[in-house]
């Protein structure tokens, strides 16, 4: 557990969870070379996931879990994170959903049950696949170009997804879909092995490689009418507090960032000194600059998930609270990482060494959603609008 970490756990029970978290995390860290190289998700960290019994923590515990707060949650990501932020990212995505289905109920009883049981039972891993090419991110409303056409007591899906995480590992898809007739979006619980589907290898990005956000294509995928899990509008929509996992990856990638900078700077010395580079006093500027900036990005975080947690009949006006970290958090780690390349200086630029790949994976924080753009009108509506 890193230092920044230490005063937020408060008991034996958050200990031992993030013991769990720290494994994955050693697991992760032993595979990135390999995964951020092949834009591929780790067989092996994936197996020691599901020996953790990781993938059922967010259940409620009469489903087998262990009814985790919003504040463990982003314990446990921040942890993971610090190891490998891909392997954070794409989890987060897992255990947000199995938070939200079971706090929102959005889908009807039976269904959810057949899905936890699996979850608990096996360690299934899912994922929400939404993004599309044409529609961008799907919290701007684009409406799916994916199809769902009834056919008797059957509906076949066609289309292409885009950013499906862990793509090629995932137990099942919860896919967006325009219903023809129904004429309105509706979410599919679609079996991997469902004949139709395949995994399109485009994950070419800069950073975060190792998340294997391929495309996921549907070619007349036939599901039953009972996979029709959720539509749109059936709940009504509220704040999602799940979605901060997202600023805690990013704030695990920044404190390692902060972590392998210190470390050298107290073990490089150049022959131009006398003591390593963590005596110059530009180095120890930057030092303490990343020391303020992670202590606030921590208190604001970890201040927001207790409220979440310890009040929730005020969880339907936290909206801009939770943006307002996201925006807030992403925004510092890319600061604090970028702090730790200049104290790293050149040799930060080499393969050999952490930092590129942190400075790498930090940036993808900024487009993930909710974008900082919409936060800042989200915050100025708020404040003129009182």
């Amino acid at each position: 557990m890193n230092d920044l970490l230490q005063s937020l756990v408060k008991n034996e029970r958050q200990r031992r969870l993030i013991e769990k978290a720290s494994i994955i995390a050693d697991e992760a860290r032993s595979h990135v070379m390999e995964t951020d190289r092949d834009a591929a998700f780790s067989d092996q960290t994936l197996k020691v996931i599901k020996q953790e019994k990781y993938p059922s923590l967010s259940l409620p515990a009469k489903y087998g879990g262990e009814d985790l707060s919003l504040y463990e949650f982003l314990l446990l990501q921040e942890t993971i994170a610090e190891g490998d932020g891909s392997t954070a990212l794409s989890m987060g995505w897992h255990l947000g959903i199995m938070m939200e289905l079971s706090e929102d109920n959005p889908w009807k009883e039976e269904a959810f049950e057949r899905l936890a049981y699996e979850v608990a039972n096996e360690q299934k891993v899912v994922n929400r696949i939404a993004s599309e090419a044409a529609t961008g991110s799907p919290t701007r409303g684009g409406v799916p170009e994916t199809t769902a056409v009834r056919r008797n007591d059957r509906y076949v899906l066609s289309g292409r997804k885009t950013f499906a995480s862990m793509a090629d590992h995932l137990d099942y898809y919860i896919v967006s879909a325009y219903v023809e007739d129904l004429d309105n979006v509706g979410w599919f619980l679609v079996d991997r092995h469902q004949p139709g589907l395949h995994v399109d290898k485009t994950w070419d990005t800069l950073g975060m490689r190792g998340t294997e956000s391929d495309d996921l294509v549907l070619e007349e995928v036939e599901v039953s009418e009972n996979d029709l899990v959720e539509l749109k509008g059936e709940v009504k929509p509220s704040p999602k507090g799940w979605l901060l996992h997202i600023p805690a990856c990013y704030l695990g990638i920044a404190v390692a960032a902060r972590n392998k900078s210190i470390e050298f700077a107290t073990t490089f010395q150049p022959n131009s000194l006398d003591t390593t580079i963590s005596e110059v006093g530009h180095i120890r500027d930057k030092v303490g600059e990343m020391e303020w900036k992670l202590m606030q990005a921590h208190s604001f975080m970890y201040a927001t998930a207790r409220k979440w947690d310890e009040e929730p009949e005020k969880r339907s006006e936290m909206g801009a609270d939770l943006a307002a970290v996201k925006l807030a958090v992403t925004n510092t780690a890319n600061e604090v990482v970028d702090l730790a390349m200049r104290i790293a200086g050149g040799r930060g630029l080499s393969k050999q060494q952490p930092f590129e790949k942190y400075y790498r994976d930090v940036r993808a924080g900024l487009h993930n959603p909710p974008m900082d753009d919409a936060v800042i009108r989200m915050l100025a509506g708020k404040a003129l609008d009182q």
